[in-house]
């Protein structure tokens, strides 16, 4: 992922809400801190409550994985992509203004200010906890097994993270050491496309893992002309 001059039109529109949606006392820092402890205390308490857990308890981690990206899958690829009833602030956060904070040709911040727009909101990281992670997990407790619970509260919270981490990486610069790391550059150059205009509404909704792309046909695939071209250009 090559470094590209920001577009005028992206850093006007940076500018702008800049000044009308990022406070002065918003600290980027202090943002991914609250988002990585929460999510790391509630994943360590919920593994501290485990208690020999069996193997047909273990496996339900793997199932708790794939369908946590079918449920990222059809939440980016619907509500952030298309005006859904009731669900409009998801559209005008994501496609209104991440997508034109962040283009294909403009995918790292600028400053630990700019992470209000890598980073979900920290209410949301609260109610997923409350009204997801934690009810699910309960239910998992009184119906499955306590260790069912514990694990489905541990994987959510754990997927959450994921998914929080490696967006934070595709928006870093491209000289940044996490770029370096194995699977991080297919990851950032899987989202760049994403975040290309004429292709965010159709391809590349997977943030984590992208086993839904590829599943339901919307992985994006560079024409052998383009690609032969890029490896050229290397």
């Amino acid at each position: 992922m090559e470094p590209h001059p920001v577009p005028r039109k992206v850093l006007a529109f940076r500018e702008e809400y800049r000044a009308q949606a990022i406070g002065p006392g918003y600290r980027g820092q202090v943002h991914f801190a609250f988002t990585s402890l929460v999510c790391l205390g509630g994943i360590a308490l919920a593994l501290s409550q485990l208690e020999a857990p069996r193997l047909w308890e273990l496996l339900g981690v793997p199932a708790v994985i794939a369908l946590a990206n079918v449920v990222e899958f059809l939440g980016h690829r619907g509500p952030m992509h298309h005006r859904t009833r009731g669900l409009g602030l998801m559209f005008e956060r994501h496609t209104v203004q991440h997508h034109r904070f962040f283009t294909h040709e403009a995918m790292a911040y600028e400053s630990s200010r700019d992470f209000k727009m890598v980073l979900f909101p920290p209410v949301l990281l609260l109610f997923f906890l409350g009204a997801i992670a934690a009810p699910l997990g309960a239910l998992c407790f009184l119906l499955i097994s306590p260790n069912a619970g514990w694990l489905f509260a541990a994987t959510a919270l754990g997927y959450y993270l994921a998914y929080e981490w490696v967006h934070f990486t595709t928006h870093l610069p491209s000289n940044h050491w996490s770029a370096r790391l194995p699977g991080i550059s297919f990851l950032r150059r899987h989202h760049q496309v994403h975040h290309d205009p004429s292709r965010m509404g159709r391809h590349n909704f997977n943030i984590t893992f992208p086993l839904s792309d590829g599943l339901f046909g919307t992985r994006w695939r560079a024409p052998l002309d383009e690609e032969q071209a890029a490896r050229r250009g290397k």
